[in-house]
């Protein structure tokens, strides 16, 4: 592909070079998969309103996120096995969006562990927590987070238990891949990742084993994994985590008003409004339409984010539209990375933030500030 213009321009080139069970988990849904087809098509029932002779001169996408200066209302969402996308694809992509000026955080569930990342950039990263049953080894991340300076601890509330993701099960979905010979097979005609995946240790989840009693292998991993996530996770823990760990602490996982209300009341800093990419409850409202509700019920008094379906900085716009000040890209990522690299990510990042600068021009608006629902024509959008 000669000519790469859009995110999906990445996805098709992608597809070809990641084998198929990383490339699935990436592109994929649970049950059904209709949320996570609405997160992405429900953006395009929002209509722009243009706007001419304005003058377009010194535009400006740059803002802060929990006060953090960035160069877009965009951060890099945290996506489990993203060194499984492609070789070292956690510090490839962390080091992108250093360069790029946008956070980056890291997942729990990440092959290159927290010290990989701190290791090789500059900027304060963010950390995306997992609450398990083992409370020590949540101290212990909590800690090492706080130990590799993280600018911010992102808590996912929506994953207590696994949804049901058929593609994963079919697929055998493992970190490293299972040996089987349609695996074997399919990895042969990626070339380009079996090399990549040949020139780095870097193959397990980093953040877990050896850093837990008795996981030591992959084979240890999938029982204390499966054992672990607690479904008993409830608003105190959310109280004593913040309290652990002392800085500016991101609630994801917020579809309900209800919710919403009591992120506010938590003191946390922020909250994302997210479905999980789909992935989790199926028949869900989409992201983007659960948005303005949460806005409405929590006012200024928190700060609202959004992820779930952004492909294109017109998605971050009409997010930004509604209410949001900030949005996270996870598939848009991972698609560049699988793609190509640290230039896949870089050049998702040049799509996306091209993308809003221009709309944003040609909806009359030159500083992302100025943007709010006025840009949007009424009456296409529920609110």
């Amino acid at each position: 592909m000669s000519v790469i213009t859009t995110i999906e321009d990445l996805r098709v080139l992608a597809q070809r070079r990641v084998p198929r069970m990383f490339y699935d988990y990436a592109d994929s849904g649970s049950w059904t998969e209709s949320t996570y087809r609405a997160n992405e098509s429900d953006f395009q029932k929002i209509r722009l309103r243009q706007r001419v002779a304005v003058n377009m001169e010194g535009r400006s996408t740059a803002t802060t996120m929990v006060g953090v200066p960035v160069q877009m209302p965009v951060a890099i969402a945290p996506t489990g096995l993203t060194g499984m996308q492609h070789a070292d694809g956690e510090i490839l992509a962390a080091k992108a969006a250093e360069k790029f000026g946008i956070p980056f955080t890291l997942s729990t569930m990440s092959i290159c562990s927290i010290e990989d990342i701190a290791a090789h950039t500059k900027a304060p990263f963010w950390f995306q927590l997992y609450v398990m049953k083992d409370r020590g080894f949540i101290e212990r991340l909590i800690d090492r987070a706080k130990a590799a300076k993280c600018g911010a601890l992102v808590l996912t509330l929506d994953l207590q238990i696994l949804g049901q993701r058929h593609k994963d099960l079919k697929n055998g979905l493992s970190a490293p891949p299972k040996l089987t010979l349609p695996n074997l097979i399919n990895m042969a005609t990626k070339p380009r990742w079996c090399l990549g995946m040949l020139g780095t240790p870097r193959r397990q989840f980093g953040n877990i084993v050896g850093h837990v009693s008795g996981v030591g292998d992959m084979g240890s991993l999938s029982e204390w994994t499966a054992k672990q996530f607690d479904p008993a996770l409830n608003w105190g823990d959310v109280e004593w985590i913040k309290k652990r760990w002392g800085g500016k602490l991101i609630l994801k996982g917020i579809q309900d008003v209800d919710d919403a209300k009591l992120a506010r009341d938590s003191g946390a800093d922020a909250l994302i409004v997210s479905n999980h990419g789909g992935r989790q409850l199926d028949g869900a409202q989409s992201s983007i339409e659960a948005l303005p509700a949460i806005v409405d019920a929590v006012g200024r008094a928190i700060e609202v984010h959004m992820d779930g379906g952004v492909r294109s900085g017109q998605d971050v716009l009409k997010a930004v539209a509604l209410g949001a000040r900030g949005t996270y890209i996870g598939r848009a990522m991972l698609y560049g990375l699988g793609a190509m690299g640290e230039a896949g990510v870089t050049k998702a990042l040049q799509i996306i933030h091209k993308e809003l600068d221009l709309t944003m021009a040609f909806c009359g608006r030159t500083q992302i500030g100025q943007v709010d629902s006025s840009i949007l024509l009424p009456g296409t959008f529920p609110t």
